[in-house]
């Protein structure tokens, strides 16, 4: 298995968290990103949306959290990964 690319987020107010990036997809105009936070084994898993504007220098991602969105997207994902499944 290839390593997985690590990226740091640095939320307002808190202090900086590592995922590991296993799917990236673009979906209506907007990036999604699937990410875990183990780069080995089961983890948790989030679907994050970037959010930021063209052009933008940082990307801004937001946790995707309406069911609708998140089934849709999750959908896309589990079928870029033969071994991914959502729960």
């Amino acid at each position: 298995m290839s390593k997985l690319e690590k990226i740091t987020f640095n939320p307002e107010g808190e202090d900086p968290v590592d995922f590991y990036v296993l799917e990236q997809t673009r979906i209506g105009g907007y990036n999604y990103i699937l990410v875990t936070d183990f780069e080995e084994g089961d983890g948790e898993a989030l679907i994050l949306k970037d959010i930021s504007k063209d052009g933008e220098e940082e990307s801004i991602f937001t946790i995707v959290s309406d069911d609708e969105e998140l089934a849709a997207v999750a959908g896309v994902f589990e079928n870029m990964l033969d071994d991914i499944s959502f729960e």
